[in-house]
């Protein structure tokens, strides 16, 4: 992490100390049948602008934790509120409201735009199904969203196959900001794109989060994108929290085992290169979870009592959690580091300005 984005981070969080949380959940668990897909994860993010990351392995419970915010998939158990509101009894217009208010960006951008219609008629769609402005409107505001996202207002005519892949992202993010939304889902916004591709997005993010004074959750295997963009991160493995807490302490001496062998998997770029801690097979199935803290097969620390016991996800520093009976010892042993190197440095990036990326 820059430090002009530690600096950024630290006084975000100062501000947002003590508000209600926009999105508040409280033991959420999801299941498919016999796979416990979330295990009774409770998150808070505040009002924006701000972040809260979610990083793991696949099928660690990160996408499934954001389509139920956004009430895409059915919950087994747990509340999800948000602006204090209880989003499962939502009906009507209460539920229109929270629709708008809460947007998602896929990572597939292919997903949400119908190839048949032009892109224009694909973000007016939106503000017209809402009743946000009529058709003639809409076209024009189109027009003005696709300017904010750094694309030509001239692109409205266009379809989807005329249009690179970072181009049609840039089009899903449009369309998700055309309500004027609270709230984005990002769920691995630039894993589908080169890295010209990703740094010109994550840039746009940057921006937009400050001009709309968004706040987001960022679902995301690159701890290099959360320490840019996230206040705090949440590290989840097989649906549960193992790892929460403000992103540049949590990233520069971690609490738990899982969270230090994903960051030693973050190649350092000038410095001591600290040991590589590498995990050995991979996670265990989430229908039949192991006894005990469900890491211990994987964990080189694992003890007798991590067999038996499951952690429980508590206070280990100031603002950090984590679900390990040593995370005391992980956190003590842990080397200071300055944390991932930047994900981007594109003009607009929260760190500041700096070489501006080609629109993608």
């Amino acid at each position: 992490m820059t430090p002009a984005a530690g600096d950024r981070h630290a006084a975000t969080a100062a501000a947002g100390h003590g508000a209600a949380p926009l999105l508040d959940i409280s033991e959420l668990a999801v299941r498919f049948g016999p796979v416990r897909a979330v295990d009774g994860v409770s998150l808070r993010l505040p009002p924006g602008p701000g972040g809260l990351g979610l990083v793991g392995e696949s099928g660690s419970g990160k996408t499934t934790i954001g389509r139920a915010a956004l009430r895409l998939v059915r919950t087994s158990g747990g509340v999800v509120r948000f602006d204090g509101k209880d989003i499962a009894g939502l009906r009507g217009k209460a539920l229109q409201d929270y629709r708008r208010a809460a947007q998602i960006v896929f990572q597939d951008p292919d997903g949400v735009l119908d190839p048949r219609m032009r892109i224009g008629a694909t973000i007016a769609e939106a503000l017209v199904a809402h009743r946000m402005a009529g058709r003639r409107a809409a076209a024009e505001q189109a027009r003005a969203l696709l300017a904010e996202v750094g694309l030509d207002p001239a692109f409205a005519a266009r379809y989807p196959h005329q249009l690179s892949g970072g181009q049609r992202q840039r089009v899903s993010i449009a369309r998700a900001l055309s309500v004027r939304p609270r709230l984005l889902v990002l769920d691995e916004p630039t894993s589908a794109l080169d890295l010209p591709a990703q740094a010109a997005i994550l840039a746009l993010v940057g921006r937009l989060r400050a001009q709309r004074s968004l706040a987001y959750l960022l679902i995301t295997h690159n701890l290099a994108i959360v320490s840019e963009l996230c206040e705090r991160t949440a590290v989840l493995y097989l649906g549960r929290v193992a790892e929460s807490g403000p992103t540049g302490a949590l990233l520069g001496r971690p609490a738990h085992p899982y969270t230090r062998a994903l960051r030693s998997a973050v190649p350092e770029l000038g410095g001591a290169t600290a040991a590589r801690m590498v995990l050995p097979g991979d996670p265990p199935d989430a229908a039949n979870p192991p006894p005990g803290c469900v890491f211990h097969p994987r964990c080189p620390l694992a003890v007798d009592r991590c067999l038996t016991e499951v952690p429980v996800l508590r206070e280990v520093a100031a603002g950090r959690l984590a679900a390990c009976h040593r995370a005391e010892e992980v956190l003590a042993t842990s080397s200071a580091s300055p944390g991932p190197a930047p994900a981007s440095t594109a003009e607009g990036s929260p760190p500041g300005p700096t070489a501006a990326a080609p629109p993608a």
